[in-house]
C-alpha cells in the first residue's frame, strides 16, 4: 500500500528508466534522471535545513519546477507553486499567508525573487542538483512520512482580498491518481499533453498521472496557448494521446477553427473541466475526432482535482447539458439543504457536499474558513467524520446523474478558475478615483465587468487592476456610473444596482 507519491517515480524510474518521463521544448529527462534529480534536490535542501517546511517554488512551468516538487517531498516538505506569470503584488500575498522559509528559483530569477521574498532564504534549482543523493538522509526523512502528510498547497481567489491556500495531502493524491488512471485507461503507452500551469490544480493529473504509470509529460508552451495554429501544429508533432484541459483551452482552439486547420489524430482521450462546457464547442471537437473518449470531470481543488466524472456516449443528446455524472470510487458525493439536510428527491437543487480520502487537509494557516467549509458531517453524529461545503449547487436525476446548477454565494467559475467577485471588488476599491464598485459575471458573453463610481479613466483602472491581479480576474468590461443603489445599512445593494445599469447599454 502506498504511502508517498514519491513510490510512484521511483517505481516507474525502476521499470522504464530511459524511457522520457518529461519533455519541455528540446529538453527531456528519462525517469531515471527525473529521480536523480530529485533526490539530489531533496538532499540540498535538507543540508539547507529545509526539511519539513513549505517550500515555495517561484519559476514558471517547466522540468526544473517538476525536480523542485519531488525534491521538496524527498525532504519532507510540502510545495506551493509560486508562478512566476503572476503579479509581483499576488506572488506577496500568498507569501504573507505562505511563510516560506525557503524559495527554490531559477539563478535567471534569483535576484527578483530576493526582493520579492526578502525573508526567505532563495535557492536555485541549478545549485539544488548539482550534488550527490545522500541516501542515509533521506531514508531517516522518509522514514518519519506519514501519508497525511501535506505535499503541496495551492492558492485560490479568497473573499476577504488575501488568496486562501488549500493544503492537500499524499494519500488524497494516491488515492485519487490511482482511480483516475485506471478508470480512464491512461497508461505507460499515453504521451500528456500538459495545458495547466503548475499552480492550477488540473496539472496534478497530468504531473502524477504520468509518474504513477509511466507515461510521458509533455509541457507545452505558456506561449502556443495564444495561437492556434502553432498549438495545434504542436500537439500533433508530439503525437499527444491525453488532453487533460480547461474548458477555456479548448475553447480557445475551436473557437478559432484550429481543428479545420489541422486534426491532432493521436489524441484518444479529452478529459475536461473547470467551466461548464459550450455545446457549440463540444459538437467541433466531437465532429473532427468521433472517436475519442470526452470526460466531464467536476470538483474544486478541496478535494483534490475532481470528485465526480461523465464519459460522453457517442448516440446521446447533450444539447440540454452534460451532467458531472458519479462520484469516483471512495468518494461519496451528496446534496444538503439550507437546513443541512439530505436531499434524496431527484430534481430538487441542493448545496453538494462531499466526503472521502480525497478530501484535503484544510486552508494552510487559516483554521477559521476550514471550520466554516469542512465540517462534521451533518449526517451523522455518532463519530467524528468531516465532510466538504463546495458552494457549488447540483440537481440529481433519477438515474443517478448529477447536474451542476452554479453556485450559492458570490463566486464564480471563469476561464476554469475558481473566483470570488468580492475580491475583484476590493482590489478596485483599493484603487485611488474609485469611490464605490461592483464586479459581475456574464453568464452569457462569459466575461467579467466591472463598474464603479469614481473619477478614474477606466483604461488607467485596468491597467492598475493587471499590476494587482492575476489575468484571469481583471474584468475585460469597465463602466463608470453615475451611483449605486445602497440598502438601508450603507451597503451596494448589488441587485438594485444591476438592475438599474441592465437599462443601459452594456
Amino acid at each position: 500500500m502506498s504511502i508517498n507519491v514519491l513510490e510512484f517515480i521511483e517505481k516507474s524510474a525502476a521499470e522504464f528508466p530511459q524511457k522520457t518521463a518529461v519533455r519541455e521544448g528540446e529538453r527531456s529527462l528519462t525517469f531515471a534522471e527525473l529521480l536523480l534529480l530529485s533526490r539530489i534536490t531533496g538532499t540540498s535542501l535538507l543540508k539547507s535545513g529545509a526539511e519539513k517546511t513549505p517550500v515555495g517554488v517561484y519559476m514558471e512551468k517547466s522540468t526544473e519546477a517538476l525536480t523542485a516538487f519531488f525534491g521538496a517531498a524527498y525532504a519532507g516538505c510540502c510545495y506551493c507553486m509560486l508562478n512566476a506569470e503572476l503579479p509581483d503584488n499576488r506572488l506577496q500575498q500568498i507569501q504573507s499567508v505562505l511563510r516560506a522559509k525557503y524559495i527554490i528559483t531559477l539563478r535567471s530569477l534569483s535576484e527578483k525573487a530576493k526582493g520579492l521574498f526578502p525573508d526567505a532564504c532563495i535557492l536555485t534549482a541549478e545549485e539544488l542538483s548539482d550534488g550527490t543523493a545522500d541516501e542515509d538522509a533521506l531514508l531517516r526523512v522518509r522514514s518519519t512520512m506519514i501519508d497525511t502528510d501535506p505535499l503541496y498547497i495551492n492558492f485560490t481567489s479568497g473573499s476577504t482580498g488575501v488568496p486562501k491556500g488549500i493544503a492537500v495531502a499524499h494519500r488524497s493524491v494516491i488515492d485519487f491518481i490511482g482511480y483516475f488512471t485506471d478508470i480512464f485507461g491512461i497508461d505507460k503507452n499515453d504521451i500528456i499533453a500538459n495545458q495547466a500551469p503548475f499552480d492550477f490544480d488540473v496539472s496534478v493529473k497530468d504531473i502524477y498521472s504520468a509518474m504513477a504509470v509511466g507515461a510521458t509529460l509533455v509541457i507545452v508552451p505558456r506561449a502556443l496557448f495564444s495561437a492556434p495554429v502553432p498549438l495545434i501544429d504542436y500537439l500533433c508533432d508530439n503525437r499527444m494521446t491525453v488532453m487533460i484541459w480547461a474548458v477555456s483551452a479548448l475553447c480557445l482552439i475551436s473557437t478559432f477553427h484550429g481543428l479545420d486547420y489541422k486534426t491532432p489524430d493521436t489524441v484518444k482521450k479529452i478529459l475536461f473541466s473547470g467551466e461548464v462546457m459550450p455545446y457549440k464547442h463540444l459538437c467541433e471537437w466531437r465532429k473532427h475526432l468521433p472517436d475519442a473518449m470526452y470526460v466531464n470531470l467536476y470538483g474544486p481543488t478541496e478535494i483534490t482535482c475532481n470528485c465526480t466524472y461523465h464519459i460522453l456516449s457517442k448516440d446521446r443528446d447533450y444539447s440540454d447539458g452534460i451532467p458531472i455524472g458519479r462520484p469516483f470510487p471512495n468518494e461519496d458525493v451528496f446534496l444538503l439543504d439550507d437546513a443541512h439536510k439530505a436531499i434524496t428527491v431527484p430534481g430538487k437543487t441542493g448545496m453538494i457536499t462531499v466526503r472521502g480520502t480525497a478530501l484535503a487537509l484544510g486552508y494552510y494557516g487559516c483554521p477559521e474558513k476550514t471550520a466554516e467549509n469542512f465540517i462534521q458531517n451533518p449526517l451523522q453524529s455518532f463519530y467524528p467524520e468531516t465532510v466538504y461545503l463546495t458552494g457549488d449547487l447540483g440537481r440529481l436525476e433519477p438515474d443517478g446523474e448529477l447536474f451542476y446548477c452554479g453556485r450559492a454565494d458570490n463566486q464564480i467559475k471563469y476561464l476554469g478558475h475558481r473566483v470570488e467577485l468580492e475580491e475583484i471588488e476590493r482590489a478596485m476599491a483599493a484603487i485611488d478615483g474609485v469611490e464605490r464598485c461592483i464586479c459581475v459575471f456574464d453568464e452569457k458573453k462569459q466575461r467579467l465587468k466591472g463598474y464603479y463610481v469614481g473619477t478614474i479613466e477606466k483604461n488607467v483602472l485596468h491597467s492598475t487592476l493587471r499590476e494587482t491581479l492575476p489575468a484571469f480576474m481583471v474584468p475585460g468590461f469597465l463602466q463608470q456610473v453615475e451611483t449605486m443603489i445602497l440598502s438601508k445599512n450603507g451597503k451596494i445593494d448589488r441587485k438594485k444596482t444591476i438592475e438599474q445599469i441592465g437599462g443601459k447599454k452594456t
